[in-house]
């Protein structure tokens, strides 16, 4: 719909809140393991059911904890906002990755694995299906990525066992980003492929989870750049050290 020189699109899409537990006082990382699996399922289970509807190009799924990350609710809760419009910074993404892909003939985030894990010293924690790494230039002091060891575009093609091992891994990279920071407020992100398009050699589906140390202010806005005082190497070590029980 045109206005003059500017496009505009009538209010189409979908909003969903996900309750993570019943309990108040919780948070995610205080969850039993089956309990945050379950939040995984309903992640996975909605964005199955969403992606029938061919209206919706993007499905977000993020968790904003904490007043300084955007929360307005206490209670612990993720967010799903499914879009008639791939995001920009999704298409330049998935551009990025589709330049490396036909000049490497590789998925970038596979050479970054294989680059990172040989190297570890970005590396946070990993298990047999998953890793924690805080990426090469992180925008945010204690960025972290949370990708799969395996190539996969999206998210909703895992099966049971990946949901569970993705858990443990989510649930033990948010109490180590705790006990190192004391607690502080966060953006989680997931970052999945659009519903359209044939984007499985190339893209490379991970959540992303931004810890609020810093803010933005007129550099950042102004150019697109960060400034983050901290080496992720020095991030990831710190946060490699945490002592966490298994549980």
């Amino acid at each position: 719909m045109a206005d003059g020189i500017y496009d505009r699109l009538n209010g189409i899409g979908v909003h969903e809140v996900i309750i993570e537990s019943p309990d108040h006082a919780t948070d995610l990382d205080s969850l039993p393991l089956q309990n945050i699996e379950d939040c995984l399922q309903a992640f996975q289970s909605r964005i199955l059911d969403l992606k029938k509807n061919t209206r919706l190009h993007y499905i977000l799924i993020f968790k904003n904890h904490g007043e300084a990350a955007g929360a307005t609710l206490e209670h612990t809760h993720s967010q799903l906002i499914a879009l008639p419009i791939v995001p920009e910074l999704v298409s330049d993404e998935l551009a990025g990755a589709r330049r490396f892909f036909e000049t490497r003939n590789l998925c970038i985030f596979c050479a970054i694995i294989a680059q990172d894990k040989k190297d570890g010293n970005r590396v946070v924690i990993e298990n047999d299906r998953f890793l924690t790494l805080c990426p090469y230039a992180p925008r945010f002091p204690f960025e972290m990525w949370l990708l799969p060891k395996f190539h996969s575009a999206r998210f909703e093609d895992m099966d049971a066992e990946d949901i569970a091992q993705l858990a443990r891994l989510l649930k033990e990279t948010l109490l180590r980003m705790r006990r190192a920071l004391d607690g502080p407020p966060f953006n989680l992100v997931l970052h999945t492929s659009p519903v359209n398009g044939n984007h499985g050699k190339h893209y490379h589906w991970h959540i992303e989870i931004m810890p609020k140390l810093t803010k933005m202010a007129g550099f950042e806005q102004g150019t697109g750049f960060y400034i983050n005082p901290v080496f992720p190497e020095s991030a990831a070590e710190t946060l490699r050290n945490i002592k966490i029980q298994s549980s």
